[in-house]
C-alpha cells in the first residue's frame, strides 16, 4: 500500500439522498444506518449536508440530523458538510452546536458553506438572496466570536452553551471561500474530484494565504468527491449511474428525481442532450477496481497534498455502496 494513502483519513459525508421505492424519511434512516457502517469500518468522520427544498434530497436540518448520528454511534467524529451559515444567524448556529457539542463532547465538528439557497423561491422562503453569500465572512468571524466569547457585534449576548466550547469548524469552499478558509485560519474542505484544475488552483491559493489562528497553526486540505470501489470496473461504474443520470435530468427537467436502479437506467431512453449530460457525469471520478482506485488515490493525493478524503458516493444499490465503503477502508487499511 502507499504511504501516500495510508498517511491520509478517510471520511463520508452523505446527502440523504432518496431513492426509487425509498422516501425521504427512509433515506434520513439510511443516512443513520450508514453512519454506524462507517464507524465500523474506521472512517474519520461522518457528516451530513443541508439542502432546501430540492426534490430527492431529504437532509435539509443538519444539525438535527448530526444528532441522530452521534446519538447511533459512539467514537466517529460527527458534523456538517455544511451548515450554510447565509442561510441563518450565526448566533443560533453557534447555540446548536454548542447544544451538539455538549451532548457529544469530543466528537462534534462544524462544517461550514457560504450557498444561499437552490433556487430564487426556496431563498425567498428562507429570507435570504443570492447577495447573501458574499457576506459569509463577516457571519463566519460572528460565529467564531460566539464561541471564543469575543464577538462584539451584541455586546453582553452570550450563546449558551457554546461560548467557550472547542467545536473545530472546517470551510467547505473553492475559490473565493477558498480565501475565507485561510484568511480565517481554518481548515478547508474543497471539491469535486472532477474538476482536478479547479481544485489545485483552490488548494495552492488556500495555502498561500493561509494565517494560523487559534484554530489552525498550520493548513488542513480535505478533498471531496465520489469514489466507488467494487470487484470490476463494469460494476463499478453501474454504482455511478444513478447519481449521473439524477444530475442530467436535473439540467433538463429543473428538478432531481430519487435515484433510480442502475438497470433501468441502462434501459432508458435519452435524448440526445440527457445522453451527453449523463455521460459528462460519470467522468472524473475515482471508480474502478481496488488497485485502480488505489493508483488514482495515490495520484490525487500527491498532486493536492489532500491531508483527507471526504468521500460522498450516492448510489441506489445500498448493498453496493457499503461493499464499496469496504472496499476502500481495505485500500486505505482503516480500522
Amino acid at each position: 500500500m502507499s504511504s501516500s494513502v495510508a498517511a491520509t483519513r478517510f471520511s463520508f459525508l452523505d446527502r440523504s439522498r432518496t431513492r426509487e421505492g425509498h422516501d425521504g424519511p427512509q433515506a434520513l434512516r439510511d443516512t443513520v444506518a450508514l453512519a454506524a457502517t462507517a464507524e465500523a469500518l474506521g472512517y474519520h468522520r461522518f457528516w451530513v449536508s443541508e439542502h432546501h427544498g430540492v426534490p430527492g434530497v431529504a437532509g435539509s436540518a443538519p444539525t438535527v440530523l448530526a444528532a441522530a448520528v452521534a446519538a447511533a454511534t459512539s467514537t466517529i467524529r460527527v458534523g456538517t458538510g455544511g451548515v450554510m451559515l447565509p442561510n441563518h444567524q450565526p448566533f443560533v448556529v453557534a447555540e446548536q452546536f454548542g447544544v451538539l457539542a455538549s451532548l457529544f463532547p469530543g466528537r462534534i465538528d462544524m462544517g461550514l458553506g457560504r450557498s444561499a439557497g437552490f433556487t430564487d423561491g426556496i431563498r425567498r422562503a428562507l429570507g435570504r438572496d443570492k447577495q447573501d453569500a458574499g457576506a459569509f465572512a463577516g457571519q463566519l468571524a460572528e460565529l467564531l466570536g460566539w464561541l471564543d466569547g469575543t464577538q462584539q457585534a451584541h455586546p453582553q449576548v452570550h450563546a449558551h452553551p457554546a461560548e467557550g466550547l472547542l467545536v473545530p469548524p472546517y470551510v467547505l469552499a473553492t475559490g473565493e471561500g477558498a480565501v475565507v478558509a485561510a484568511e480565517a485560519g481554518l481548515p478547508l474542505v474543497v471539491g469535486d474530484l472532477r474538476g482536478r484544475d479547479r481544485l489545485m488552483r483552490a488548494v495552492e491559493e488556500y495555502r498561500g494565504r493561509f494565517r494560523p489562528s487559534a484554530w489552525g497553526r498550520t493548513p488542513y486540505v480535505m478533498v471531496a468527491g465520489t469514489v466507488a470501489v467494487a470487484a470490476t470496473e463494469e460494476e463499478a461504474r453501474r454504482l455511478l449511474l444513478p447519481e449521473a443520470w439524477s444530475m442530467a435530468y436535473a439540467r433538463t427537467h429543473g428538478s432531481f428525481p430519487p435515484l433510480a436502479p442502475a438497470e433501468r437506467i441502462e434501459a432508458a431512453a435519452m435524448t440526445e442532450k440527457e445522453r451527453g449530460l449523463f455521460e459528462d457525469g460519470l467522468r472524473g471520478h475515482l471508480a474502478g477496481t481496488e488497485d485502480t482506485v488505489r493508483a488514482g488515490l495515490e495520484e490525487m493525493i500527491e498532486e493536492t497534498g489532500a491531508d483527507e478524503v471526504v468521500v460522498t458516493t450516492s448510489t441506489h444499490d445500498r448493498e453496493a455502496l457499503v461493499d464499496s465503503m469496504r472496499r476502500l477502508a481495505r485500500i486505505a487499511s482503516l480500522g
